[in-house]
């Protein structure tokens, strides 16, 4: 068996263009799907991929750990840049399910078989919908607890929200007062048995994002995210010693090599490196290896299109350290109208249970893809009140 061609499908979806790999074999009918949507890079991506694929065509699809150190390590530099990781990833998803189709069993069962009966799901506010998730204004908490109501009406036993507003490297109280009325709503709207999930999105300073999580530590968070950037791992690390509440980061790790610092440094109660980022299955395999030897949680980020969440689903059947996946499901209103799924998601508690399908258990519907061309994405900017530029 050998690599005939690698396709990229793009198909826009408002705040991202979905990247569908498609490798192709010379085994009629056989071939795999991958994902490597990035954001505000689509252009960037699709031409990564195209220079990857004069380093596999003709290669057996089956040798992936041959063809990911060849992707990683060939043409000089190495894949950990966020643009070559991600291309490295789409491919290497679309090569396991090569391999898992070819043999007839699932991905899960070739790492081992499930460890789990079911994964459980946590959404966005607002389901992922851009205008609730990302441009509820954080002075507005009772919209924060219609939003939270409304993810427990809908079945999710876990939602996450960006309660904490944009802010300045210094700041006074008002931030802290806007996210703390926001967590308390939703927090009195939903009860105790709720997980709650607030992202910072490393919109704060070290010493900001340290006075938010006090600010939010009664409230009971299952996990407060990037509280700084992820540059400063040391700052990291300090917040998660100084409240109870497990902090998580990694949606920006893109290798075991940045990982590693984390793990040293017991910066993290739960990592969330992205399956379409840091280099796929392969690399995110080794990374869950390291975290299990500290005892650390993952949780895959997963924002992204349908091959992304199937390719997070099928790694946590088979990864003991996992414990839930994010997903979206109103992004964009026709978002199941190009995929067919093996797994079934289980209403009441929002639980996945596993595919029997080989492979990721997907399939791509290509009519559908191509009614949604590409298109620029929603363009996020943030600026501060003075007019400096701001992180989103």
């Amino acid at each position: 068996m050998k690599i005939t061609a690698i396709e990229t499908h793009v198909c826009n979806a408002r705040m991202r263009n979905w990247i569908f790999v498609k490798v192709l074999t010379d085994e009629p009918g056989l071939w795999g799907w991958g994902e490597a949507t990035l954001e505000w890079h689509t252009r960037s991506v699709v031409g990564a991929i195209e220079d990857l694929a004069s380093l596999l065509i003709g290669e057996d699809p089956t040798r992936i750990e041959y063809l990911w150190q060849m992707m990683y390590r060939q043409h000089f530099w190495h894949g950990n840049g966020i643009v070559r990781a991600t291309a490295i990833a789409g491919i290497d998803i679309a090569l396991w399910d090569i391999l898992g189709k070819s043999l007839g069993i699932p991905c899960h069962k070739l790492w081992g078989g499930p460890v789990r009966d079911y994964i459980r799901l946590y959404c966005h506010l607002g389901g992922g919908k851009m205008e609730d998730f990302y441009e509820t204004h954080p002075a507005d908490a009772k919209r924060f607890a219609e939003l939270a109501q409304q993810a427990v009406q809908e079945g999710f036993t876990a939602f996450k929200a960006m309660a904490v507003p944009e802010t300045m490297p210094l700041e006074g109280l008002r931030p802290l007062h806007y996210a703390e009325a926001c967590v308390r709503a939703m927090r009195e709207a939903v009860g105790p048995d709720i997980d709650i999930m607030v992202d910072c999105h490393a919109r704060p300073s070290p010493r900001m994002g340290l006075l938010f999580a006090k600010a939010l530590e009664p409230y009971g968070l299952y996990w407060l995210e990037e509280p700084c950037w992820p540059e400063v791992v040391d700052d990291i690390a300090l917040i998660q010693r100084a409240v109870k509440t497990p902090i998580a980061t990694g949606e920006r790790l893109t290798s075991q090599h940045a990982v590693r610092e984390y793990l040293e440094k017991r910066a993290c109660s739960v990592l969330q490196c992205d399956i379409t980022h840091c280099g796929g299955f392969t690399e995110m395999r080794r990374i869950a290896g390291m975290a299990e030897a500290y005892r650390v949680a993952l949780a895959p980020h997963n924002p992204q299109g349908p091959v992304s969440t199937a390719a997070s689903i099928e790694f946590g059947f088979a990864t003991p350290s996992y414990i839930l996946c994010e997903s979206v499901h109103k992004d964009v209103p026709w978002r199941q109208d190009v995929v067919s799924e093996g797994f079934t998601v289980e209403p009441k508690g929002q639980i996945v249970r596993p595919s029997n399908r080989p492979g990721l258990g997907i399939e791509i519907n290509e009519k559908e893809v191509k009614k949604h061309p590409f298109q620029p994405e929603v363009l996020q900017r943030t600026f501060y009140p003075d007019g400096s530029v701001g992180d989103w």
